[in-house]
């Protein structure tokens, strides 16, 4: 009976496979919005311990998040999550941001609300809140606030996207070119010093840059996790807002930091 001895593993194959691991943990994060420790080792046939070296690997790339027992994916200039997703994240701190960015309406009557989970937040609170053109390019929004019989609600028309049910393109850019607004509240996927305000899809940009540029006033709103990240697209700078608002989760010397650039920065 011969045997044959096992042969040794060629230079790179731990790394290989490695690599070709922590990308089925991201594909399945970026499909599920999350993944657990406790899930992904009996899955992938590896140690929990192995897996939490892979999320670390993964989050210092600045693809996930990692949160209590697993992680989360994280937005990136080629991929973006789902508007559902989203909306389940970061919730209270998406209210105290809301009910703060109405508090700076300031008598606008003529309003855009950008597409996104924030401005959904918003919208709640606009309701029964009294007189107001609303503008905007996402439907949730559009049909969240016709309900109010105070509010006239005017969708921009264009391509509806998918993933956010969000309106592009140039049907929508033509029409905001025609209107002047007192108020803009926009969101990004991202506001960085250095960047400025960012998103991931080049239609989006667009259109938040002609909302910006057809505004008399214009209001940044958003979770904490936006600040200091940044996308493909870059829509607009720091110093084109008035106001930043975001939770008190964002530290207060990264608040300052931003408002050294010019706008008032508002932790709520």
């Amino acid at each position: 009976m011969t045997t044959t001895e096992p042969s040794p593993a060629s230079p790179g194959t731990a790394e290989r496979s490695a690599e070709a691991r922590q990308e089925e943990i991201l594909a399945r994060a970026r499909t599920t919005g999350r993944v657990m420790v406790t899930e992904l080792a009996p899955e992938l046939g590896v140690s929990v311990e192995t897996v939490r070296r892979d999320l670390k690997v993964l989050a210092d790339r600045g693809v996930v998040e990692r949160v209590y027992g697993g992680a989360v994916a994280l937005e990136s200039g080629s991929f973006e999550t789902s508007l559902e997703f989203r909306a389940g994240r970061d919730i209270d701190e998406k209210h105290r941001i809301a009910r703060a960015a109405l508090q700076h309406r300031h008598g606008a009557e003529t309003i855009y609300i950008d597409e996104g989970t924030m401005p959904q937040f918003l919208a709640e609170e606009l309701l029964g809140q009294g007189p107001a053109t609303i503008i905007t390019p996402s439907l949730p929004v559009a049909t969240r606030l016709s309900g109010d019989p105070d509010l006239t609600v005017i969708v921009l028309g264009g391509r509806v996207r998918t993933i956010t049910r969000g309106v592009v393109d140039q049907w929508a850019t033509r029409m905001l070119s025609d209107l002047v607004i007192d108020l803009a509240y926009i969101g990004a996927n991202g506001i960085s010093r250095e960047q400025g305000l960012t998103t991931q899809d080049p239609s989006v940009a667009a259109v938040k840059r002609t909302a910006i540029e057809r505004s008399r006033r214009r209001i940044f709103f958003g979770a904490h996790t936006k600040f200091g990240a940044s996308s493909l697209c870059r829509f607009a700078g720091v110093r084109d807002f008035e106001a930043l608002i975001t939770g008190t989760e964002l530290p207060s010397s990264e608040a300052r930091r931003f408002a050294a650039l010019g706008p008032r920065v508002i932790r709520a």
